[in-house]
Parts: structure tokens; C-alpha cells; sequence
């Protein structure tokens, strides 16, 4: 008698509501300041629960993945609605950008603090007295006998936000219902990460690859906590780097060029997505291809500045070379950036050995890239950038997590759950080099060591019969 077994489609079900639940439980916990390493444990159960699901998601019929797919991505974002931001306050700043664009005046002008915009400081924001007590308000000066705070973080700085993230802030204060408070922008980040699934399921599609794929973002725990609580705007700039890598792969002039334009968004949104560019150039053998895509990013970029730059007084740089030098980029010493190279390598030596790394890496992705997959380059240069430069922030990983979706090599997940490790931990055990390099140096060695496995189980065993479904997406991408 043959033992029983469990349906997949079920079991699929199941561990995706398992997840959603695990991931309200986590969202709700307030325990960035309080209880740091509970919250990290949270987190990490959700990140197994998210392994489980798909796992699960492998054995579901290709007729029924998609519509699961989708409903566990809906289930998976709104968990992101259920409390306030709870690990980041920038999108108070976001807020804030949006206000003062609202009344006439350059995002770029004024440090929140300054008296200039003070008519425009709404009680949320800004509160006054007892609601002025806690470990994420900022004191603001000259308030008198009563505390007066923001719940704005560098308060004393000016914006460091580009041209489109700006206008993105600003059509959302526009589209707000007075007393909104911190929903709007969550539930654009929401429909902004379900706008990705989205197009990871078109782009797959078009290339026919397995749609399974997009649930490396759909259902991955950063994409709510980060993307739709948090709600960062790194979420906008990953659905046009998407977009725009999904374009470049078409290879006709005009599609390049098209793509180029939408990079070019996507990197006047958070200057971050340029690391994808080497991938977007991926066996670009003529200038001419090479200018399809780099002529239109560039020139998006800057005449998106130009509007600021004539209606500011000051400069649309805002605090991004502050930002640089607090967060240790530029002097490896000052914190714990870099800390992998560091383990081998004098502090002096850092910065030029990434620069050579990544250099060396982005000619090989250049030279040996598949034109045809853009994303598989963009998710190489991204994935090393992120494990040379160690960043302390857990949302950055927003943009490698969709271009694992698109590339399907799920080892570079360990960078994600690296940062989070790093930014969660960070209030137990500091912003320390130490923990830094273990939490990344244990993402490096699984992705180094993922291609050992595969090889010995492709070699180790035959091959199991795939549904004809799947024979069908193998055959198109062969053709």
C-alpha cells in the first residue's frame, strides 16, 4: 500500500498562510529599540517559512501558479498595512519632501528644522510635549518651555532624495486625504510592489522562463517589511530598473534605447540602480548599442534634475556627500564598511581594491554577458557590490531580491538576509565590523558554494521528467 501523500497545491497554501501570519506578527512587533534580537528572530522565521513556501511553490501545477502566485503576493504586501513604519523613519522625510513641494517651495532649500517652512509642519510630524519621548524623535531648538520634535531623521540636513523620488513624494501628498498620516505612502509602496510581481511575471513570460521565479520577490519577506511598511522608495526605482532591463533585452534599437530611458528613471529615483548599467551592456560588442541605452539614461537623469535645479536656491545634492562620509564609504576606518576586504586587507587598501573588483567584474559582464539577460549581469555586479561594500541598511537589497526573481539563482537571497541580520543586530551588538563580516562572509560562502552543488546533483542523478508545461518554456528559450 502506497503511503499517503500531500497534495502540493495545499501544502502550498498552507505555508503561504503560515508566512502572512508570521510576517503580521513580526510587523507588529516594536521591538527595533526594545527587543532587537526578538525581532531578528521573527524576521528569520518568516525568511524560513518564505524557503518552505517555495519549496512548496516547485511541486504546484504550472495551471495553478500564477493565480497563487498572485494571491500570495496581494496577502504578502498587505501585511505591510497592519502598523506604522516600525524599523525606518525615512519615510517621514518622504512625507515631509512631498509637503513642502506642495507649497511652492523646493524640497532642496530647507533642512526640516529650519523656520522658513515651520507654517507647514503638520502635529504628526512635528509633535510637541509628551509625545515627544522615545528613542526615534528628534529634539528640534528653540522650543521653549515645551519639548518640540520630528519624527523626521537628520532633521539638521537638507534632503538627499533625486529629481524622481521628489516628484513621486509629491504626487502622493497631492493624492492624500487630509489626516493620512503615514498610509498614503505605504499603500503606494504597496501598489508599487505588487507593479513588480507584475512585471517579473511579463518579462518571464516573454522569455519563457518558469513564472515560479517571481516568487523570489512576491512572497520574499523584505518586499513588505522594507518596500510597503517602511514603505522606502527604493521600491519605485526596482520597478523601473525592471522595466527598463526587461526592455534591453529585446535587442531591437528602439526597445534598447527605450530601456536606457527607463534606467535613467529608475537611477533618478535613488542612484543606486546605476549598478545595473554593466548588465544592461551585457555583450555589447558596438558603440552604437552601447549609446542605445547609455545616451537615453544619461540624458533622463539630468534633464530630470533641471526643473530643481532652476526652482532651488541651493543645491540638489543635498546631503548625499554628508551621507557618504557618515556612513564610512570614503574612510573604511570610521566604521564598518567594506568588512570582508578588511579581513584581509589594511583599511587603507579597501576602497581601491572594490573599485578594481567591481571594475573587473562589470568588463567580465560586459565582455561575457548574454545580451538576451540583461538581469543575469546586473544581479553579478550588484551581488558583489553589496558583499564588498557591507551596507548597514536592510531595504538596499530591494533592487539584488528582483533581479534574483529574474535570474532565478536563489543563493543571492543570502544577501539580503545578510543586511537585515546587520541592521537588526545593530542595537545588541553595534555597528561593528565584526558583525558585518560574519553575516556576509556566511551569504558569500553559500553563493560560492551553491554551483558546486548543482553540479554534483546534475551529475550525481538522472534528471526527473518535467510536465510538459515546463518542456514548453525550455523549448522557447532554446528557439
Amino acid at each position: 500500500m502506497k503511503p499517503r501523500t500531500v497534495p502540493p497545491f495545499p501544502t502550498a497554501l498552507a505555508a503561504l498562510a503560515a508566512l502572512t501570519a508570521a510576517l503580521v506578527l513580526t510587523i507588529r512587533h516594536d521591538g527595533y529599540f526594545t527587543d532587537a534580537g526578538g525581532l531578528f528572530l521573527r524576521y528569520a522565521a518568516c525568511w524560513a517559512l518564505f524557503a518552505l513556501a517555495l519549496l512548496a511553490l516547485r511541486r504546484v501545477p504550472a495551471a495553478r501558479v500564477v493565480p497563487l502566485l498572485l494571491a500570495g503576493a496581494l496577502a504578502v504586501s498587505v501585511t505591510g498595512l497592519v502598523a506604522p513604519p516600525r524599523t525606518s523613519t525615512d519615510s517621514y522625510r518622504y512625507a515631509w519632501d512631498g509637503r513642502v513641494q506642495s507649497a511652492g517651495i523646493s524640497p532642496y532649500d530647507h533642512a526640516p528644522q529650519d523656520p522658513g517652512p515651520a507654517r507647514l509642519r503638520d502635529p504628526w510630524l512635528f509633535p510637541t510635549g509628551a509625545a515627544c519621548t522615545g528613542p526615534d524623535r528628534a529634539p528640534l531648538p528653540g522650543g521653549g518651555p515645551v519639548p518640540h520634535c520630528t519624527r523626521i531623521n537628520r532633521p539638521a540636513v537638507h534632503t538627499i532624495y533625486p529629481p524622481v523620488a521628489e516628484a513621486y513624494f509629491l504626487a502622493v501628498d497631492r493624492l492624500s486625504p487630509h489626516g493620512a498620516r503615514h498610509k498614503p505612502l505605504q499603500t503606494g509602496a504597496g501598489l508599487l510592489s505588487l507593479g513588480v510581481t507584475g512585471a517579473l511575471l511579463l518579462i518571464l513570460r516573454r522569455r519563457g522562463q518558469d513564472p515560479r521565479r517571481a516568487a523570489y520577490w512576491a512572497w520574499c519577506p523584505a518586499v513588505p517589511i522594507e518596500a510597503v511598511n517602511n514603505a522606502h522608495v527604493d521600491v519605485l526605482g526596482v520597478l523601473l530598473a525592471v522595466t527598463g532591463l526587461g526592455l534591453v533585452a529585446e535587442r531591437a534599437f528602439g526597445r534598447r534605447a527605450a530601456g536606457g530611458l527607463v534606467l535613467g528613471a529608475a537611477i533618478a529615483t535613488k542612484l543606486m540602480p546605476a549598478v545595473v548599467l554593466p548588465g544592461a551592456l551585457s555583450g555589447v560588442r558596438r558603440i552604437r548599442d552601447a549609446a542605445a541605452v547609455l545616451v537615453p539614461a544619461a540624458a533622463f537623469t539630468l534633464l530630470a534634475y533641471l526643473p530643481y535645479v532652476l526652482l532651488s536656491h541651493d543645491s540638489v545634492l543635498g546631503y548625499l556627500g554628508g551621507y557618504v562620509d557618515e556612513e564610512g564609504y570614503d574612510d573604511p576606518s570610521a566604521g564598518s564598511r567594506y568588512a570582508l576586504l578588511r579581513l584581509v586587507l589594511p583599511d587603507s587598501w579597501a576602497l581601491p581594491v572594490l573599485l578594481a573588483a567591481m571594475a573587473g567584474v562589470s568588463l567580465y559582464v560586459m565582455r561575457r554577458g548574454d545580451p538576451r539577460r540583461p538581469w543575469s549581469g546586473a544581479l553579478l555586479v550588484t551581488g558583489w557590490a553589496f558583499a564588498l561594500l557591507t551596507p548597514g541598511y536592510s531595504w538596499y537589497a530591494l533592487l539584488l531580491i528582483a533581479l534574483v526573481a529574474l535570474d532565478g539563482r536563489g543563493e543571492w537571497l543570502g544577501i539580503a538576509l545578510a543586511g537585515a541580520a546587520v541592521y537588526l543586530l545593530a542595537p545588541v551588538f553595534g555597528h561593528r565590523p565584526a558583525l558585518s563580516a560574519t553575516a556576509y562572509g556566511a551569504a558569500v560562502l553559500v553563493i560560492l558554494a551553491a554551483p558546486v552543488v548543482r553540479r554534483r546533483r546534475g551529475s550525481g542523478r538522472a534528471r526527473p521528467a518535467r510536465p510538459p508545461e515546463d518542456r514548453r518554456h525550455e523549448q522557447v528559450r532554446n528557439s
